[in-house]
């Protein structure tokens, strides 16, 4: 059977377009809505959302909980890029096509931005009523913060800031990716997963599905940096030598680079043919969009 990925995914992308719209607040004190539904709204991929939908659908999972898992995901997401694109991280001006939060709203708003969504994302995960089982909100929570905290996005944005001007091994530099991009690409699938009941086996080869989607998005984006544009990439090209940051790029070379890109793929397609999914076309769709994206 033919799948079609833009068809599969204009429909979710519009519910979880919907959704976010209906779930940060406008109304926050003094202007934090409208900043916190400029950083969310209108803009991105939703990649993390779809990996999210696609694991759900694969394992029949709770819709409900896999739309509020879908978002959760993005908020983070958003809050990170929020917070990394400040004057104190990576002080970038443009993301998705537009002035960065801090440009446009100063930077206490943008601070506070980050940290409004990063709470809304928790709290959607645990509603009241939503007949959603409290182990499965749990999961999910357990499984997003394990993404975004130490153990994942924030300790790799630390190791990142330290290795700024440093030489690092392809080891150092794979670890760095994989907590600080890796981490909550990988959860997202996971947290598809736990809105059903998978199979142990199933488990498994979504995690590892979704380890090495993870890191063949990062090394892709080190490709785009000195391939591509500002425009086409809506954000800053090039910012990755201008700051002296140890990319797959700059430790390989841009054929190497490319190759490894492939090679990861390949383990993707490998992972989903080991978890025993009837129907995991979706998944494939996107870690193939992965690798061959232009933005």
């Amino acid at each position: 059977m033919s799948f079609s990925l833009k068809d599969w995914s204009s429909e979710r992308l519009a519910r979880v377009e919907q959704a976010l719209s209906a779930w940060v607040p406008a109304d926050a004190p003094a202007g934090l809505g409208e900043a916190m539904r400029y950083a969310v709204l209108d803009g991105g991929k939703r990649l993390r959302p779809l990996l999210v939908l696609g694991a759900a659908e694969a394992v029949g999972g709770n819709p409900d909980a896999a739309l509020r898992a879908a978002c959760a995901v993005e908020l983070i997401h958003a809050y990170s890029l929020v917070h990394d694109d400040m004057p104190c991280m990576d002080n970038d001006v443009l993301r998705r096509g537009k002035p960065t939060v801090h440009v446009a709203y100063g930077e206490a708003t943008a601070l506070l931005a980050g940290d409004a969504l990063q709470a809304l994302a928790f709290e959607l995960l645990a509603p009241e009523g939503a007949g959603i089982p409290d182990r499965v909100q749990a999961s999910l929570c357990r499984l997003l913060a394990q993404a975004a905290g130490q153990a994942g996005m924030a300790g790799g944005q630390a190791i990142d800031l330290a290795a700024v001007g440093r030489s690092l091994t392809e080891a150092e530099l794979r670890h760095m990716h994989r907590l600080k991009t890796g981490a909550l690409l990988q959860a997202s699938v996971m947290m598809g997963a736990a809105c059903g009941e998978a199979t142990a086996a199933a488990r498994a080869g979504l995690s590892e599905y979704g380890r090495a989607l993870g890191l063949a998005f990062q090394v892709v984006d080190d490709i785009l940096d000195v391939t591509a544009d500002s425009a086409t990439l809506g954000k800053t090209a090039g910012k990755d030598a201008l700051h002296d940051k140890p990319t797959y790029v700059s430790l390989l070379g841009l054929q190497r680079a490319r190759s490894y890109a492939r090679d990861l793929l390949g383990e993707a397609r490998g992972a989903l043919a080991t978890t025993g999914l009837a129907d995991t076309r979706a998944l494939l769709a996107l870690a193939e969009m992965v690798v061959h994206r232009d933005n």
